[in-house]
């Protein structure tokens, strides 16, 4: 019999000798290495040593009377869960199987150079991280184990594990025969991020089901606090098929995460009663990011490289050695939730009003909840849990999982994408809001409020019970069209939620979303912050921390944003229109007073093309052409069309023209195709000569429509005239289709018309658009009507 395995002599064959995860690390050591992906050595003990455990013990007929009946919902299970644990704490290890794990510890101390090494003592369960069933969280981990003595009590703690509470009650539901599983241990060297970093990576966006990127959380320290929810780690997000271009860098997101805690060697483990203690994280450190772009990188084509092996998306934890600055792999195991969420339907939620916003955080599923606030404080209260409540908690382990499945939605104080809540909200279908910072302390017992995860990467708490509509969008049986349907974004995560509808790319991304809602201050303001009131300057000092220049804030947090937008849809078009603030709106912004007039029309005031080449602005223009020329040749997002909006003559389109080349955007060099907006009359009339400067217009149903009928779209007086489907506004649409085909450009729309009024799809099918560009819970019902016209 074989109590001990070393896991290079390990392969995926071995899941019932040792279990998933050891199994996969034996994988990764034979097959992987030599692509650069770093394991730590060690070995583990085998499924038949547990059960020798068991056999020598009389275990097996104990556990099964102790079982006997048992509902795992009812009051007696933490009963019997201790019970049976006791048992296993006063057994003994048979003498051969106690030998083999302390020789094998003693040969893994000479492999290093110590004579007594540390050492990470994981379980593996042979029926363990399966695609099918994930067990991730259900057994226990120990860290910096030091000696075989406390080798061998960790081994039998991780015997006990197997009937944690939480464990009984997961394997009851997933009808697993409690002894059909066995355990192994896993002994492996601790990777010193005590004194580094680490955290949890996967291949497959956790949210969305999105399959082209990486997600990488990071934190100071070991990595349980990451895996636990005990901090907000660092996200980011890289696109994984330009990874094989090395001269590409296609980071798409990066958030500093709050990392409120570090989790490192306890310097006196007998005093603390523990081998790891948790200190807060020195501020320096939580407004760092954890990881360099180069380090991000690299993990990123390790995770692509594991899941290419597994041909599957994979979970994995990761860790940073902070003495020798070297990466390892820990663990590799199927990502279960969004691999295996059916594909057919989009159910899709939407928030028919708004309220209050009383906490934020990260948003987690894409759902509305509502229900009356319960928050529970220790584990020790959960049996009060009522069924359809709110959870409201610091954070969730896994003995939290009974009543998580009871919540309405999930609301933490801490934790981030791949924290324990975050990943069983998601496996559970029930939504939540985690990393929020003070829901605890905000909201009240019984108080009403509504959970909404549909407005972007932040979800919000709403107070009050809001209207919300649910809709299943059937993604089977949709008609081929010719004319192409795309989609208007402004929101990188509304493109993220999308990216399943079959519209062909991104007619209209608006970059104001991003200056408004992410880069928050006024371009010229973060230039010129010595020109701004003390107020502002300290709130872009705040915004600006970590960033070597506010010049490069502002251009990172638009690339990434477009980033992900482009992401979303490669290799089709994705059509971004360059800033279009009127001067009330660029005045709402943190610093903008400074810098705007007051206009008695914005709508026909300093807006668009005239802009980028004023004296007074184009510096600030400069910025949105670098954050442009990042997305596409640095990241490699070719598939971005710039467009030019409100350009009102063509000798205004030449001066925008060269601007953009003086700054990497020249038209026709690197693929890049410029693109105008027709949204002023001047745009039809002098079509022809608007075409030779551009490869293509998209028309701006709104304001040619308001400017062609000389009425304010806002004007509620006068709304009764307004009507894209006016024969004037449609005569203007005709003339422009003519003169740009013609002149072989392409012509677009973006905008409701096409789908508010069946009429006006048909119109436009007849005169031969290109493509019809709408809000994304329009796509579905505008290419039925695209395709039924174009069989008339």
């Amino acid at each position: 019999m074989d109590h001990v395995r070393w896991l290079e002599t390990l392969s995926s064959g071995d899941v019932d000798a040792v279990g998933g995860k050891n199994s996969s690390l034996g994988e990764m050591i034979q097959n992987l290495e030599s692509a650069g992906v770093r394991v730590p050595g060690g070995f583990a003990t085998t499924a038949d040593a547990y059960r020798a455990f068991l056999s020598a013990n009389g275990l097996d007929d104990r556990v099964r009377e102790l079982l006997d009946g048992l509902d795992p919902n009812g009051d007696k299970l933490a009963e019997v869960g201790a019970a049976i644990r006791d048992e296993f704490t006063k057994a003994e290890f048979p003498e051969d199987t106690a030998d083999a794990i302390r020789e094998a510890y003693a040969e893994l101390s000479r492999r290093y150079d110590t004579e007594n090494v540390d050492v990470a003592v994981r379980s593996s369960a042979t029926a363990e991280d399966l695609p099918d069933a994930s067990f991730a969280g259900q057994q226990d981990t120990y860290l910096n184990i030091t000696g075989a003595d406390a080798l061998m009590a960790a081994c039998k703690d991780c015997f006990a594990s197997v009937f944690t509470d939480r464990a009984i009650a997961y394997r009851t539901e997933q009808g697993y025969d409690h002894l059909d599983l066995a355990l192994s241990v896993g002994v492996q060297k601790m990777v010193r991020s005590d004194q580094g970093s680490a955290g949890v990576m996967f291949t497959i966006d956790s949210d969305t089901g999105f399959p082209d990127t990486i997600v990488i959380n990071a934190a100071w320290g070991l990595g349980e606090n990451v895996v636990g929810g005990e901090v907000t780690p660092d996200q980011y997000t890289v696109y994984k098929p330009f990874l094989e271009n090395t001269a590409l860098r296609p980071i798409i997101e990066k958030s500093v995460g709050a990392k409120e805690k570090t989790m490192q060697y306890a310097a006196d483990p007998e005093q603390a009663g523990d081998t790891t203690e948790n200190v807060d994280t020195p501020p320096e450190q939580r407004s760092r990011f954890v990881l360099t772009d180069d380090d991000i990188l690299e993990l990123a084509r390790w995770g692509t490289t594991i899941e290419k092996h597994y041909d599957r998306p994979m979970d994995i934890e990761w860790a940073r050695d902070g003495r020798t600055g070297e990466m390892f792999v820990v663990q590799a195991r199927p990502e279960t939730v969004q691999s295996n969420a059916g594909a057919g339907t989009l159910q899709t939620y939407r928030l028919d009003e708004t309220g209050t916003v009383l906490v934020s955080g990260l948003a987690i599923g894409q759902a509305v909840a509502s229900g009356a606030v319960q928050r529970i404080a220790s584990a020790d209260d959960i049996d009060t849990f009522e069924e359809g409540r709110v959870l409201v908690t610091e954070m969730t382990d896994p003995d939290w999982v009974p009543i998580m499945r009871k919540a309405a939605a999930i609301v933490t104080d801490r934790g981030g994408r791949t924290s324990h809540a975050a990943i069983v909200s998601r496996e559970l279908g029930v939504p939540a809001i985690v990393g929020t910072g003070d829901a605890t302390a905000t909201l009240s017992d019984e108080q009403e409020v509504t959970i909404s995860c549909v407005e972007g990467d932040q979800g919000q708490v709403y107070e009050g019970l809001l209207e919300y509509t649910v809709e299943d969008l059937s993604l089977d049986d949709v008609p081929e069209t010719r004319t192409r349907v795309m989609m208007n974004i402004g929101n990188p995560a509304a493109a993220m939620q999308w990216w399943r509808l079959p519209a062909h790319g991104i007619g209209l991304a608006r970059v104001e979303y991003l200056v408004n809602n992410v880069i928050q201050a006024h371009p010229l303001a973060l230039l010129h912050p010595d020109r701004i009131d003390d107020e502002a300057r300290a709130r872009i000092e705040e915004l600006t921390e970590g960033y070597d220049s506010n010049e490069e804030y502002f251009v990172e947090q638009m690339a990434r944003g477009i980033g992900v937008i482009a992401a979303s849809q490669y290799p089709e078009p994705v059509v971004v229109r360059l800033s279009d603030f009127k001067t009330n709106e660029y005045a709402g912004l943190i610093g903008g007073t400074t810098f705007e007039p007051e206009e008695e029309n914005p709508m026909l005031g300093w807006r668009g093309a005239s802009r980028y080449y004023s004296d007074d602005y184009a510096e600030a223009f400069v910025l949105e052409c670098r954050a442009l020329h990042r997305v596409r040749i640095e990241m490699g997002f070719t598939n971005v069309i710039v467009m030019v909006p409100f350009c009102r003559t063509p000798d205004e389109a030449d001066r925008v023209l060269e601007i953009l080349a003086e700054n990497g955007l020249k038209r026709g060099e690197d693929e890049l195709q410029v693109y105008v907006m027709a949204e002023i009359p001047s745009n039809v009339l002098q079509a022809d000569e608007f075409a030779e400067r551009f490869d293509g217009f998209s028309i701006g149903s709104n304001d040619l429509t308001q400017l062609t009928l000389g009425i304010g779209r806002d004007d509620d007086r006068l709304s009764h005239l307004f009507d894209e489907r006016n024969p004037a506004v449609k005569k203007m649409i005709s003339m422009l289709i003519e003169t740009a085909h013609a002149h072989g450009r392409y012509v677009g729309i973006c905008g409701q018309g096409p789908s508010d009024h069946p009429e006006l799809a048909e119109f436009l099918v007849e005169q031969g658009i290109d493509s019809m560009s709408l809000n994304p819970d329009s796509v579905l019902t505008v290419i039925e009507k695209v395709a039924a016209a174009e069989k008339k």
